[in-house]
């Protein structure tokens, strides 16, 4: 029996399965969502639907599939059903609870079905915009708008704005507030002025122009809760024998979740009702200290190790975890180098230690199966938005070189080590192949190829294209680097972990 409206009647309830009243099949539509992405569904998607289940914002939400990889085949099947499976530890308590989540009502086709996902700009229920496109989505490409669909996520968004605008002849009570999660400090304010240069380039009315910037709302905004997907096979099948159902859309979430959107405004405040009265989910004038801990803290030294780890053959980060020199790794480069780095007038260096603790023990949660190179997909982009700012930082203020960070830097190089294949770019570690999704691939495949180890990480860190113009690194720390790279190319990641550590 497969999960749907129809089988929820025959489908038992326990106390480890929450399941969804059926009066929410009739809630009004009033999220569009662009992505289909296992942050999204495991953490807006479930804030919404708990919300929901509580009367509290009687909304539910058109997913947009922007990617032509994959199908929605499964949510068309399962009536837009998928179950959320939340395992770790909360407070010293073990949770272990399964949702299923009826918030969605359905999913569309951004390629096939552009005229469908424009139609639901014509519904005076719609008040919410979520996006999570990764950190290279929110970008401008000049094209038009009016393309079937548009290329570039702002391109869809300024679509269904000004559709919207035009049905609803420019009234201000019909603007949208539009929330994207992408992990870019600022995130909202780089959306809203790349929409409005899009605006520009598109030659859009002025009437239009002040519309977009009195009726509607661009909020900055953090996720933070670790989702790996779905479960392993075994995994998985345990589940349908104890739920009894299958589920082709499952997922696994850890228990701690956090939701932070910024914004003083009332009126925000009242259409995010889904807010109201929840631990997971705020609406603050300033989030800055919650992105940086967690962009920081969480985020940054994933991407600090997540090259070195797969390269020391490590497969998940609760087995890396479960290495002491792996874990004395992440705990020395987290308290060591980027607490000193991050803390002063606006974060406590008390508040930053407890958080880095709370992350150490998420990093060790044995429910959770979150794989390395997962956390690798877009290595380079997230290298630069996550961790450079603390690089900069860290020589700014002290006069020695972040090893730590050095190594991971190290180990993003040598991860980096690419050839291309029919299109595709493979990296080789441990005996076997791995593909590396990268924007910038072909890029370090060329250094790679070009360059004698010597010279290539001078050549790779002054790299405009991948670090900034304004970026600047001191030369002791390209001298670490290339120190940490040789290291490893002769005796390996897994040497060169241990002897960072001391052990051998």
């Amino acid at each position: 029996m497969y999960l749907s409206a129809g089988n929820l009647q025959k489908i038992s309830i326990t106390s480890h399965l929450e399941i969804p009243a059926g009066t929410v099949f009739s809630l009004p539509e009033k999220v569009l969502q662009f992505g289909t992405g296992v942050l999204l569904r495991a953490l807006p998607d479930f804030i919404i639907d708990r919300a929901n289940n509580k009367a509290l914002f009687n909304g539910r939400i058109v997913i947009v599939k922007s990617t032509t990889g994959g199908d929605i085949r499964a949510y068309n099947k399962q009536d837009g059903l998928y179950t959320v499976c939340i395992r770790g530890v909360d407070n010293g308590m073990q949770i272990e609870k399964n949702c299923i989540i009826s918030s969605v009502s359905r999913v569309l086709s951004a390629s096939d079905e552009w005229n469908a996902v424009l139609e639901t700009a014509a519904s005076p229920h719609m008040q919410v915009i979520i996006s999570n496109t990764t950190e290279v989505g929110i970008a401008l490409t000049n094209e038009s708008i009016h393309a079937m669909p548009p290329q570039s996520y702002p391109g869809k968004l300024l679509s269904f704005l000004y559709r919207r605008y035009t049905i609803f002849n420019g009234d201000v009570t019909m603007g949208m507030v539009v929330i994207p999660t992408e992990l870019i400090p600022g995130n909202g304010d780089k959306l809203l002025a790349i929409v409005k240069e899009l605006a520009h380039l598109n030659n859009l009315e002025t009437s239009f122009m002040n519309w977009l910037e009195v009726a509607n709302y661009f909020c900055n905004s953090l996720v933070d809760r670790i989702v790996p997907g779905r479960p392993s096979l075994a995994e998985q099948q345990i589940l349908e024998d104890t739920l009894g159902y299958k589920d082709e859309l499952v997922i696994m979430g850890e228990a701690y979740a956090l939701w932070a959107i910024e914004s003083d405004n009332e009126r925000v405040k009242e259409i995010l009702s889904f807010t109201h009265g929840s631990e997971e989910a705020i609406v603050t004038g300033d989030i800055y200290k919650f992105r940086e801990l967690k962009l920081r803290l969480l985020n940054g030294p994933h991407t600090f190790s997540c090259g070195l780890a797969w390269l020391a053959g490590f497969t998940t980060v609760k087995e890396a975890m479960a290495d002491e020199h792996f874990s004395t790794f992440i705990k020395g480069l987290m308290f060591d180098e980027i607490i000193p780095a991050i803390t002063g007038k606006t974060i406590d260096e008390d508040e930053a230690r407890v958080y880095a603790a709370k992350v150490m023990d998420r990093f060790r949660n044995n429910f959770i199966n979150h794989k390395w190179l997962s956390i690798c997909l877009q290595y380079s982009s997230k290298m630069r938005l996550r961790n450079m700012d603390i690089l900069v930082n860290y020589s700014n203020r002290f006069d020695t070189i972040p090893s730590h960070m050095a190594l991971g830097m190290a180990a993003h190089i040598l991860f980096m080590r690419v050839t291309e294949q029919d299109g595709k770019f493979y990296g080789e570690a441990n005996g076997s192949q791995y593909l590396v999704e990268d924007q910038h691939a072909a890029l370090y495949a060329a250094y790679w190829k070009n360059y004698p180890v010597d010279l290539l990480v001078d050549k790779i860190l002054n790299d405009e294209q991948l670090w900034g113009n304004n970026f600047f690194l001191a030369t002791g720390f390209k001298i670490q680097v290339a120190y940490w790279l040789a290291l490893m190319l002769d005796n390996g990641a897994k040497y060169t972990l241990q002897y960072i550590c001391k052990k051998i």
